[in-house]
């Protein structure tokens, strides 16, 4: 039976599995050419955050992004990392405990379960919050738990546009071990960004097939519509 990976149980007995070899096995994408670390940086980058900000993590994993909103935030901020598999939070913990971060808060959760705290200073997902079916109401809550001038990140793949769609099987096929498939890549969460954040912006990389989709929650509705008519956007 194939799987389509739009239930969570799914998702999470593939993330069980892969937890121990998580980190290796998404290396091996740079042998394709994909430089994940440099989409993790510059997806980290687009939060904005200073020192004592807090900052939430849907999707953590095995925390390898922990270090890079460390920086930004120093001792005085807070993670919170959220994850739907234990297996991966363990992996997370161990990072943690090493580098002895006290500032790091781990939360088992569904993305669409987890209660958002209030006044966050940024909320970022990589490669995790298309696993969620109910991701447009994720964006929704994240959005409201924002500070006005906190940012949403997202960073992730999708379906290659124009002539590459062609290629989406091939694509498909190599991600996924990590619990991608068709249904999967069809999401798009920027759609429901771009509706509701001011500075919205859409970074396409690797040809399109990668992306990071940013914004800052406002309090003027007014902001949104003069963003949305400035931001070039996908159409497919």
């Amino acid at each position: 039976m194939i799987r389509d990976f739009t239930h969570r149980d799914e998702v999470r007995s593939v993330y069980r599995k892969r937890a121990a070899l998580y980190d290796f096995t998404a290396n091996l994408y740079y042998l394709l050419g994909f430089r994940l670390w440099d989409h993790r940086q510059q997806a980290v980058r687009a939060l904005h955050l200073r020192p004592g900000d807090t900052v939430v993590e849907i999707g953590c994993g095995t925390g390898l992004n922990f270090g890079l909103m460390r920086d930004a935030i120093g001792p005085t901020g807070r993670i919170i990392g959220v994850d739907l598999t234990d297996a991966m939070l363990e992996q997370a913990a161990g990072r943690v405990r090493k580098q002895n971060w006290d500032n790091v808060t781990l939360v088992q959760s569904s993305a669409a379960a987890f209660e958002f705290p209030s006044n966050l200073n940024g909320v970022i997902s990589t490669f995790a919050l298309t696993l969620e079916p109910g991701y447009a109401t994720v964006i929704k809550r994240a959005e409201q738990a924002l500070r006005p001038g906190g940012r949403l990140v997202v960073a992730d793949i999708r379906l290659p546009p124009g002539w590459l769609r062609y290629l989406a099987p091939l694509m498909i096929w190599l991600v996924r071990p990590f619990a991608v498939s068709m249904a999967v890549a069809k999401r798009r969460p920027w759609d429901v960004m771009r509706e509701t954040l001011a500075e919205y912006r859409y970074l396409p990389r690797y040809f399109g097939i990668g992306y990071i989709a940013s914004g800052r929650a406002i309090s003027d509705a007014s902001q949104v519509s003069e963003n949305i008519r400035g931001t070039p956007a996908p159409t497919n």
